[in-house]
């Protein structure tokens, strides 16, 4: 991972100046950002492997930023703010994040999770070639595009939306727990929220049922999982 540039966006001078040690002593390339316009100027012209992130920012807020990103790509983010709300966990996870970190943190803690997405990141990289696209009622997932299509419209996922529904609907009535779709969406990490996994299935609940309140393909095994109703 040496040699992988880091964008640290913190409108804390201080916070700012401490992570950038810590990455930059693990042999990461920093970039710095005070403010959401000044990340979005950085960020129209460059892509970096991961973002580190404020919420509270001058200018645009860590959503905002986040929101127009996952239109055009699917850099990792971690986020990082002071506020504890689980609204504001979940609302960046639904929004694409890949991981959030609470205010007061260890920087070390962070270098952690920072190689930790990484090393997911470069795993989700890797085809697989004996992956078979899947086509159910009008849904078609295309493994090696990395393309879902429903009743002919293209849908816009995420890496990790697309990765959790590709694992479910390629295994037909299978019923998957919690802990299972973490381990083989996100790979085994101690720093990974549970609530990830319900956060993700109601956003695609959202994208493919006709009605995501009483859905019909991406269904609830109450007390055990998920399971795909082809």
């Amino acid at each position: 991972m040496k040699g992988k540039t880091i964008l640290i966006v913190e409108d804390e001078p201080s916070i700012a100046e401490v992570v950038s040690l810590y990455l930059k002593r693990a042999d990461f390339k920093v970039h710095h950002a005070g403010d959401g316009l000044a990340a979005m100027a950085y960020l129209e012209k460059h892509i970096p492997d991961l973002i580190v992130m404020d919420i509270m920012l001058p200018e645009l807020d860590g959503f905002g930023i986040t929101r127009w990103l996952r239109e055009r790509s699917q850099v990792p983010i971690i986020m990082l703010t002071s506020r504890r709300d689980e609204i504001d966990r979940i609302t960046g996870l639904e929004l694409g994040a890949d991981d959030y970190v609470v205010k007061p943190f260890s920087p070390q803690e962070l270098v952690s999770r920072v190689r930790a997405v990484l090393r997911r990141a470069a795993q989700t990289e890797i085809e697989t070639p004996a992956a078979q696209p899947v086509s159910s009622g009008g849904l078609s997932i295309d493994p090696l595009s990395r393309s879902v299509t429903l009743d002919g419209e293209d849908l816009t996922l995420t890496a990790k939306e697309f990765e959790l529904l590709y694992l479910i609907a390629s295994h037909p009535n299978q019923v998957f727990n919690r802990n299972q779709l973490l381990d083989r969406v996100w790979g085994e990490s101690e720093y990974i929220d549970p609530s990830t996994v319900t956060v993700h299935v109601r956003r695609l609940r959202e994208k493919i049922e006709d009605d995501p309140s009483s859905p019909t393909r991406l269904i609830t095994v109450w007390g055990v999982g998920y399971k795909f109703v082809p």
